[in-house]
């Protein structure tokens, strides 16, 4: 009777191992980071950082311009309204994403280093080389609507 009594007791430790290790394991798993949906640093645009395979991406999703106003295009005169600007993020160990921007109005292509800051604001720096040669935007969460013609409602 000892021994049916210990197997069940190393049963139930084994069970509440396994729980353990799942709750442990769920509580690591890395947060999104800046996967969302953005207003840029001056409000009139809205960009939407999504996983891309192994890398995060992001596109323009929204524009403020007048319903009357013609889509503004990038430097190759596509619409950018849906152009992917923000490309081949990956997690630095830091914390921080690295990968690369496209400025839509000319097509140059800097590296850019995102972060969120303790508000839960997006930090973007744009740079030419290393981080100290560029400039940084605060993008903050974007709460707003989008029309179905990328307007800001």
């Amino acid at each position: 009777m000892f021994r049916h009594t210990g197997s069940h007791a190393l049963i139930g430790c084994a069970t509440i191992l396994v729980f353990g290790l799942i709750a442990l394991s769920a509580s690591a798993t890395p947060a999104a980071g800046p996967v969302g949906t953005w207003s840029t640093a001056n409000g009139h645009g809205v960009v939407e950082i999504a996983q891309c395979g192994d890398a995060l991406c992001g596109r323009i999703v929204g524009i403020d311009r007048a319903p009357a106003d013609p889509m503004p295009t990038d430097a190759h005169g596509h619409s950018q309204c849906g152009l992917t600007i923000i490309t081949d993020e990956k997690p630095a160990a830091d914390g921080t994403w690295l990968g690369r921007i496209t400025d839509p109005r000319d097509g140059d292509t800097y590296h850019a280093k995102l972060w969120l800051d303790e508000n839960g604001d997006l930090h973007l720096r744009g740079f030419i080389g290393i981080p100290l040669l560029g400039s940084t935007q605060t993008w903050h969460p974007f709460t707003g609507h989008l029309t179905a013609e990328c307007g800001l409602a």
